[in-house]
């Protein structure tokens, strides 16, 4: 299978770019390779085939936009009844365990937005955005294991967990450091790093400057404990007067808490979302959700000790802060392996090596934004710009 562009990672960032350069009149062939089992990355939403009214948006609740203008992905997205302004009150819990108003956070000022009618409405009107003008292809389920250069220097060949060939393509797109990254030989136990062995083989210099940046890139985790209550049992926690709960550098010391989310699902269901402190996550980062990619696809070992010992203090942790019980919850982890990257993040010059035919967009770019959703699509965004150009000439 050969396409013109492909992009490994179908969260924010890579959806956002099939977008964009739609809107800029590129019309080539897309296919967006996606690890998860849909769109979303962060802004995913979690669902169940033998549960129908299960829908829990276990990564990010929100995403707010801070600065004007806004990309120009947002209106259309508004227009398509993709997205919806974010109404829930916000607050915030101190280290006495007293709420209070919201305190300042980059992550929920300016304008607040959520996806429609869940949070994977963001990713999937970008995608449904891009389909209306040109042929885009998205497969889930799928891990890149190794980038290989094509030998006339016109693209590239990407290969799967067992080095099957996926596809080729002239041109890639990064849009997630995971590839890019040691962490990569921690979670898959690779002995190299796809990125830099391509970089190596290639010895491009920009590239290489790009490669190593992106290897150098830290981020802090977060593991996510997911509850999902019956009408019954949620009855407290609807009362509750926020729907979005900050919990104060006191908090988190003392609970092991960053925030908590609070979400109505279909048939008079409540989901619970608790965000682990990135301390707290530091301190188990080898324990990963039975049900997440890392798991399903990735075929890391179950540890369902380690997994239930995780859930049972993170529970304990929430009862004891809210003083609010989740008996007869279902509950599940999610572990999120470099939610948050530190800055500076990868310099906006190198984001894309036209002698490679590789670019690179996503919240780990430097630039307004960064770490957030806003910034995976202006990344995008600002990458299809300079990108359109030399696919026009390619073709």
């Amino acid at each position: 299978m050969a396409t013109d562009l492909t992009v490994i990672g179908a969260g924010t960032a890579g959806c956002a770019l099939a977008a964009a350069l739609r809107l800029r009149g590129w019309s080539g062939s897309i296919t967006l390779l996606e690890i998860g089992r849909g769109p979303g990355g962060r802004t995913a939403t979690r669902r169940s085939r033998c549960d129908p009214s299960f829908a829990l948006n276990h990564g990010a609740p929100l995403f707010n936009i801070s600065a004007f203008p806004e990309p120009r992905l947002l209106k259309p997205l508004r227009q398509g009844g993709w997205i919806a302004p974010f109404n829930g009150a916000l607050a915030s819990l101190d280290g006495e365990g007293r709420i209070g108003a919201a305190q300042p956070d980059p992550l929920s000022s300016g304008a607040l937005w959520q996806g429609a009618p869940q949070m994977d409405g963001l990713c999937r009107g970008l995608l449904a955005l891009a389909q209306q003008h040109g042929p885009t292809n998205l497969q889930s389920g799928t891990l890149v294991r190794a980038l290989e250069p094509r030998s006339d220097g016109q693209g590239w060949k990407l290969h799967g967990s067992e080095g099957q060939p996926l596809l080729e393509c002239s041109w890639l797109v990064l849009s997630g450091t995971l590839l890019a990254h040691p962490r990569c030989q921690t979670v898959f136990g690779w002995p190299d790093v796809p990125l830099q062995q391509a970089a190596t083989q290639l010895r491009a210099p920009q590239l290489c400057a790009a490669a190593t940046a992106l290897s150098q890139i830290e981020s802090t985790a977060s593991s996510n404990l997911l509850l999902s209550l019956s009408e019954a049992s949620a009855a407290a926690w609807r009362l509750q007067p926020w729907r979005l709960l900050q919990f104060t550098p006191e908090a988190q010391e003392r609970w092991g808490i960053r925030r908590v989310s609070l979400q109505a699902m279909p048939a008079g269901r409540w989901g619970v979302v608790v965000e682990s402190s990135a301390a707290f996550a530091a301190r188990h980062l080898q324990v990963y959700g039975s049900r997440s990619s890392a798991a399903q696809v990735l075929g890391a070992a179950p540890q369902p000790q380690a997994e239930a010992q995780v859930i049972e203090a993170l529970d304990r942790a929430l009862q004891d802060a809210l003083n609010l019980s989740t008996a007869g919850s279902e509950r599940q982890l999610m572990r999120w392996g470099a939610a948050f990257p530190k800055p500076p993040g990868l310099a906006a010059e190198l984001t894309l090596c036209p002698d490679s035919r590789i670019g690179f967009c996503g919240d780990a770019i430097a630039g307004l934004g960064f770490g957030r959703v806003e910034g995976a699509m202006r990344s995008a965004e600002a990458l299809a710009k300079r990108l359109v150009p030399l696919l026009d000439a390619a073709a």
